[in-house]
């Protein structure tokens, strides 16, 4: 588990807490495992932006890592 401000998280939980936002991002190892294992990163989140990402779906996101980081408290 990693930590987002000192809270203590699995990626996979922050996935799914932020796909009940209805924010959709990527958990796993994301096809980089001997470096996952190399640094002892169980698994990581990871969200993708685009040309055509929207300013409400970055704070949408933003909103639901504050939404996660008081869940996992």
């Amino acid at each position: 588990a990693e930590t987002i401000d000192g809270v203590v998280c699995d990626a996979h939980d922050l996935s799914q807490i932020l796909d009940q936002q209805g924010v959709a991002v990527r958990a796993g190892h994301h096809c980089a495992q001997p470096l996952a294992k190399r640094y002892m990163i169980p698994a990581t989140a990871r969200a993708s932006f685009a040309i055509y990402t929207t300013k409400e779906e970055i704070d949408r996101l933003v909103t639901g890592i504050r939404h996660a980081r008081e869940v996992l408290k």
